[in-house]
């Protein structure tokens, strides 16, 4: 059994050779990278063709932000589970290996890991998914997660009514419907917040709360919301 390494990519020339050379440097190297592109002309294409050593698949096609490459990626993809990774995302030495045995003995239709987050050992949350959103269920999205892949047939594709946190829409739908999450005792890698969802606050709280709304109470999820705003004000002055 082998999984997806799934990463969006435009103009990453700088950032993906970490990436790169942790993906080669996996203990275990039975797996696919999906690399779906968006027309990047700063390098990037010319970079990705010259690695060799890993299985590497590159479709490039214009998208409409990083979920919509996510999807293009995902229909590429030929195996049963996939993992996310950013372009300045990268996985420990045995994350291959892991998840794939932690995979074979759930069966699960996700597969969570611990992961670095900024320096920090992040797990799964817990509690309420209504306080907790997606994190109640899952550590993150990308580097600690692996996702069956035919969840996509039941649930849809990563929304691009959400160009933000798409991924917190799709994990709630299909816990709430009765994916099967396993929590695995490893740590995957490091996941480094530099997208849109770690510079726009408000913007990513904002669409937070569009999907919380879908899933819970909106007077309890208004009442967090505002909370939330008038913490940041705070902070901020």
């Amino acid at each position: 059994m082998t999984i997806s390494i799934i990463t969006a990519t435009f103009n990453s020339r700088q950032m993906l050779p970490i990436l790169a050379e942790s993906l080669l440097n996996q203990s275990d190297l039975d797996f696919e990278w999906v690399i779906a592109d968006g027309g990047s002309t700063d390098g990037t294409i010319d970079f990705i063709k010259g690695i060799t050593g890993i299985n590497i698949k590159l479709s490039v096609k214009p998208d409409f932000g990083i979920y919509d490459a996510l999807n293009n990626g995902i229909r590429v993809a030929t195996n049963d589970y996939y993992v996310v990774a950013g372009s300045d995302d990268y996985f420990y030495a045995d994350a291959i290996a892991n998840f794939k045995r932690e995979i074979a003995f759930s069966g699960a239709d996700m597969v969570t890991s611990r992961l670095n987050f900024c320096g920090t050992e992040k797990g799964v949350l817990g509690g309420d998914p209504a306080i907790n959103r997606q994190f109640a269920f899952v550590s993150g999205h990308a580097v600690s997660t692996a996702f069956r892949t035919a969840l996509h047939q039941k649930f849809g594709y990563y929304s691009n009514k959400f160009p933000i946190a798409a991924d917190q829409d799709f994990i709630l739908k299909a816990a709430h419907a009765g994916a099967t999450i396993h929590r695995a005792d490893f740590v995957s890698g490091s996941f480094e917040p530099g997208g849109v969802s770690g510079r726009d606050f408000l913007g990513t709280l904002t669409e937070s709360f569009r999907i919380q709304v879908k899933y819970h109470n909106k007077f309890q999820q208004m009442a967090l919301f505002f909370y939330k705003v008038i913490r940041y004000y705070r902070t901020w002055r």
